[in-house]
């Protein structure tokens, strides 16, 4: 007797790829030589303190090469390990808008031009979006499957200070509000495990983005690269990570106050284990997720049993 398995509790990125599309669609993360302000001296130096020296999230990219070399190079691994069909450019490594339009859109072209690439990722931070490239992104969520993220981490003031990020939330308010006036797909990154923050603070991040209104969410786990500030930190023991179970209900918890119309891009951190620090659970990355999932089954709800419609936290 076959077994079907049971639609995810919550609005996952991948469905709604398979939806749109009709088949498995992958993101190739690229790096086409981007900077960013918060390590060239325009707001800081070093970048944000979980921030390693090729970028948040960017190990394994192919940095240095064409962009359609590594958009080709992706696809063959892609195709071999998952039998995808077709991918999503994905503009990863430090801020991918912080350029020129004039030099932005060869990089967007060259990847939207390789075969089977059916769409474009940028991720970007909210103070490198000005009128002329925002109205750029417009033109390319006119012409493919666009989405822009951002990097919030934190609605909270003193938490991006520690975490050196250069801007304020009201900053992150701003671009979304000029996202919003331009249509454009907008995904958030949270990162959950914050120092300093309490887990209210925590699952009041779901209700600030319920109110901000945007479409898509990065859920990530605060763990620790070498050769990071963060590494400092937590070398002297200034702080703290959460273990498996207390990240696995937290999360749960997050999203049974967001949104569902929100897309969940990420529920985990995904640091490579060459250069990661701890905690070391997070690399059984599929066991993390099964077991996010096995919790929203023991508990029942789902991705917006405790949204009450207004961004607020409601009863069970």
């Amino acid at each position: 007797m076959s077994v079907v398995a049971e639609p995810r509790r919550y609005r996952s990125f991948s469905d709604e790829l398979k939806r749109l599309f009709g088949c498995r669609v992958h993101r190739i993360s690229v790096d086409a030589g981007f900077t960013c302000p918060n390590r060239d001296g325009t707001v800081g130096h070093g970048g944000c303190i979980y921030c390693g020296g090729k970028g948040s999230g960017s190990f394994g990219i192919r940095a240095g090469t064409a962009i359609a070399d590594q958009l080709e190079a992706g696809k063959e691994v892609m195709v071999r390990k998952y039998k995808a069909r077709k991918f999503i450019a994905y503009f990863q490594a430090y801020s991918n808008t912080y350029a020129s339009v004039e030099q932005l859109r060869p990089c967007y072209d060259s990847a939207l031009a390789v075969t089977d690439i059916v769409g474009l990722i940028v991720g970007t931070r909210p103070d490198c979006l000005p009128p002329p490239v925002l109205d750029l992104l417009a033109e390319y969520h006119q012409r493919t499957y666009f989405w822009l993220e951002l990097g919030l981490q934190s609605p909270l003031d003193r938490t991006l200070d520690l975490l050196r990020r250069g801007h304020d939330f009201a900053a992150f308010e701003r671009a979304v509000t000029e996202c919003a006036t331009r249509g454009l797909r907008l995904c958030a990154h949270v990162i959950l495990g914050l120092p300093g923050e309490s887990r209210a603070e925590m699952l009041e991040t779901a209700a600030v983005l319920n109110r901000c209104g945007v479409q898509g969410v990065k859920i990530h786990l605060l763990h620790v690269m070498r050769d990071t500030a963060l590494a400092e930190m937590y070398n002297a023991g200034r702080v703290i990570l959460l273990d498996r179970d207390e990240y696995v209900g937290l999360v749960c918890d997050f999203l049974e106050r967001l949104d569902p119309r929100i897309v969940v891009q990420r529920l985990t951190g995904d640091g490579h284990r060459d250069y990661l620090l701890a905690p070391l659970w997070s690399l059984q990355k599929f066991e993390v997720l099964n077991a996010i999932d096995g919790e929203l089954v023991r508990r029942g709800t789902r991705q917006g049993s405790r949204w009450t419609g207004l961004g607020e936290e409601g009863g069970r």
